[in-house]
């Protein structure tokens, strides 16, 4: 297949890229700027000049396509309704060339989209009053499209995609125990995350494309809940400092920002079984808290 591909550039994208390379597809991302089309040229893709808001731009990557992937979110944080729009109309502006055709439109969301403090299922409703509401939106325009004749399908994937040279939340939280001399979770941390590797997540989105059935909702975790505590620790251990225990009040004050707290404190398991049966998907890599201990995470940043 050729595929067109946003987010391609970005944290998760070129493991996933190179994964769709690799398995004899070729590839189209979407570069907003010289230095994103020069990385994926680099991984054997080809660029494709525009951005998010150039509506134009999409929908020509994907009238060429034979397969769409829309991994790429952006925007101002304390805008959501903002952010919530430009991806909803990204997303519909994808799936329309592809309607009747039976192709593949595989789009991104998140696990925390899910209801907190029970493992969660791909067959349960996400919350819409949740701390990831602001993703619901584009997970239903992406499923509408299974109506219209598109083979669309929803990932949603682990809050922590770890592997080397990660910039995500736990970079920030091992940041903020460099900064504060201390280790911090919310409560107890018995509080659960979600996690995945990136070359695993790679394979649940090469696999989506490939074999997803029209309407599909699939969870891209390999671990179903960490503790926070866990992480934690042995981001302590990893820095020779000590752990402690924040109250919601300390935290909104002590990681980078209250919402980050609330992420921090958000219990939230959540299963991948079915993913798994569908698809046949078999995570092989580390798990989190090995990365943790043996991967680039606690190696001291560069003076």
């Amino acid at each position: 297949m050729h595929v067109f591909v946003t987010g391609g550039s970005g944290q998760t994208g070129p493991a996933v890229v190179a994964e769709l390379i690799t398995a004899g597809h070729s590839v189209t991302g979407l570069a907003r700027s010289d230095a994103a089309a020069a990385r994926l040229e680099s991984l054997g893709a080809t660029p494709h000049h525009g951005s998010l808001d150039d509506l134009g731009s999409l929908r020509r990557g994907a009238e060429a396509a034979d397969a769409v992937l829309h991994m790429a979110y952006g925007g101002d944080f304390s805008d959501l309704d903002d952010m919530m729009r430009r991806d909803r109309t990204a997303i519909e502006t994808l799936g329309r060339p592809l309607e009747h055709s039976g192709k593949p439109l595989v789009v991104t969301s998140g696990t925390l989209v899910m209801p907190a403090g029970r493992e969660t299922t791909e067959k349960d409703e996400p919350d819409t009053s949740g701390i990831a509401a602001f993703r619901i939106a584009g997970e239903r325009a992406c499923l509408d499209f299974a109506a219209r004749g598109v083979r669309a399908s929803v990932v949603r994937l682990a809050p922590t995609v770890h592997g080397p040279e990660d910039h995500g939340f736990i970079p920030m939280l091992i940041a903020t125990a460099r900064k504060t001399g201390v280790s911090a979770y919310v409560g107890d941390g018995a509080n659960r995350w979600p996690a995945v590797h990136r070359l695993d997540a790679a394979v649940l989105f090469r696999l989506a494309l490939e074999r997803a059935p029209a309407g599909s909702v699939l969870h891209g975790v390999a671990e179903s809940g960490v503790t926070l505590r866990s992480i934690a620790e042995t981001i302590a251990r990893g820095l020779d400092v000590p752990t402690v225990s924040l109250t919601p009040d300390e935290a909104a004050t002590h990681f980078v920002s209250p919402f980050m707290a609330m992420v921090y404190g958000f219990d939230g398991p959540v299963s991948g079984a079915y993913t798994r049966e569908l698809l046949g998907w078999s995570p092989a890599h580390p798990t989190l808290l090995d990365d943790l201990e043996h991967g680039d995470y606690l190696v001291a940043p560069a003076s």
